[in-house]
């Protein structure tokens, strides 16, 4: 591969900046914007991954204090509705209690702490528990006791259900348990500014998929905040991202990467010719080394090599024949593993014919402008090629992954439970509310398994085969952590500046008293 240190403080490849300058539209001035993390290194305690001790101390410092996504509000659409939270051991309940307000509070029955909810509900028209009946309007106020003759010390004003800080930031909801908590809009602070062109408040919820994941929620949540780990977990799309190129910035309390699409990855020696019979999931060449990875009919992984000597692996990169005996395993995985639906006959196909007085990013841009023009008019001619293609990528401390523009992607990474070495990885897809208003957002989560496939989500397209090369990592990441020598980790000064963020602010939470 290319090797692009420097020793300056980014890749030897153009800039994202000087990548914009190409662009045919103008280009925001947010993006235009450079606000660099200072230097490093960064070192993080391997145990912060998965001691029982740190994860308890996260829940206090961390998920007890903070402001954290619950639900979008369009998960809970009319009055009554409402939608269960939870994060590590807590749990709570954000209700809709009019047209256009919101409430939320702790989930425990104030008599004997039964949880009153355990799963997303409508039309309440009020919580009642289960184990004896107390019951208490959908505004948290107390509203029945059976024998509230033998409960002299029990009122509304004692035993109303306690509420936690409740914010709204485009049309999610949030909730910080502490009630002394600064408010959402002081902790976000300009965040909405990165989204100027198309708001987060006009765009619905068109999928939503979680999966329980064998590791630690940092360990996930770090590997979807760098386009470091591009050129060894994605060789699939080097030809297609400027992993190197990437520019990383910091603004308070969230962090932003912008990582240009239509553009080579600086790693990339050489340009190969295209094959004729490519295929996107099933036969692809190696951006790096050139091999043909190719699905056949036995099941295996046929790799042809310069010679045109032809070795085969499993698609768990055992090898079974041939000179070569050592393979990459995610170009693998994206060949030979679990398929999407039809995938087997999806072509690949070569870059389009570029005109003259025109660049690659220019011609990319016109179809992705196009496909958005029925939902929102003219105004897409005005949208610059950068927000059309690049993935633009910000992170809202602790665990809320918005993306930028036109890029659909939203994550949020959890515990799950008490368990230090499980989490909650979700991906949802939000879409332009179209100018007619015609649209119906998905609601309901598509649960998987730890053990469940991503392309068990058709919905997702492309990015569950991209899913099951970063999630291949993370298991074997989090044993790992258990067998340094040296039990700390490091991380780059540039590349894995929004990492480095988070634990910067992760130990400001925990240092507070």
């Amino acid at each position: 591969m290319v090797e692009t240190a420097t020793g300056t403080d980014r890749s030897a490849g153009t800039t994202y900046q000087e990548i914009l300058d190409t662009d045919s539209r103008r280009v925001p001035d947010i993006l235009r914007v450079q606000s660099p993390l200072p230097k490093g290194p960064t070192t993080v305690p391997a145990e912060r991954y998965y001691s029982k001790a740190f994860h308890d101390l996260e829940v206090e410092k961390i998920w007890k204090r903070v402001w954290q996504m619950a639900c979008h509000e369009l998960d809970i659409p009319e009055v009554g509705d409402y939608h269960v939270y939870e994060i590590a051991h807590l749990s709570f309940l954000v209700v809709r209690t009019g047209e256009d307000e919101f409430k939320a509070f702790h989930n425990a029955c104030l008599h004997r702490g039964r949880m009153l909810k355990d799963k997303n509900g409508k039309r309440a028209r009020e919580f009642r528990c289960s184990f004896h009946g107390w019951a208490w309007e959908i505004d948290g106020g107390l509203k029945e006791v059976p024998c509230h003759w033998d409960f002299p010390t029990v009122s509304a004003e004692t035993h109303s259900l306690p509420e936690v800080k409740l914010g709204r930031w485009g049309g999610y909801i949030f909730i910080n348990p502490d009630v002394d908590a600064e408010p959402l809009e002081d902790f976000v602070g300009n965040l909405s500014e990165q989204f100027g062109t198309l708001p987060y408040e006009r765009r619905y919820k068109t999928a939503h998929v979680a999966k329980i994941l064998r590791c630690n929620w940092k360990v996930a949540q770090e590997a979807f905040s760098e386009a470091y780990h591009v050129i060894a977990t994605h060789p699939t799309i080097l030809d297609q991202i400027g992993d190197a190129n990437t520019q990383y910035d910091v603004f308070g309390n969230y962090s932003r990467a912008m990582s240009p699409q239509c553009v080579k990855s600086p790693h990339m020696e050489r340009d190969w010719e295209p094959l004729p019979d490519a295929r996107l999931y099933t036969k692809q060449r190696h951006a790096l080394t050139g091999h043909v990875y190719e699905l056949c009919d036995d099941g295996l992984v046929h790799i042809t090599n310069h010679k045109g000597e032809v070795s085969k692996f499993k698609a768990d990169g055992t090898w079974v024949e041939g000179p070569m005996t050592h393979a990459d395993t995610n170009m693998l995985n994206w060949i030979g593993g679990k398929q999407l639906p039809g995938a087997n006959v999806v072509p690949l196909n070569p870059p389009p014919k570029v005109p003259k007085g025109q660049n690659l990013r220019q011609v990319m841009a016109e179809p992705v402008r196009e496909s958005f023009r029925s939902a929102l008019g003219d105004e897409v001619d005005d949208v610059c090629d950068a927000e059309l293609l690049d993935s633009i990528y910000l992170t809202l401390f602790p665990n809320f992954h918005p993306w930028g523009c036109f890029n659909q992607i939203n994550y949020r990474f959890r515990p799950h439970g008490d368990n230090p070495e499980e989490c909650i990885m979700e991906c949802m897809y939000l879409a332009p509310i179209p100018k007619d208003g015609n649209f119906e957002p998905v609601r309901d989560i598509h649960w998987l398994g730890p053990d469940d496939d991503w392309c068990d989500a058709p919905e997702l397209g492309m990015l569950a085969k991209v899913f099951n090369q970063d999630v291949v990592n993370m298991p074997e990441v989090q044993r790992g952590l258990k067998m340094l020598k040296n039990p700390e980790i490091i991380f780059a000064n540039y590349g894995e500046t929004k990492p480095r963020h988070f634990h910067k602010l992760l130990n400001e939470w925990l240092e507070k008293p």
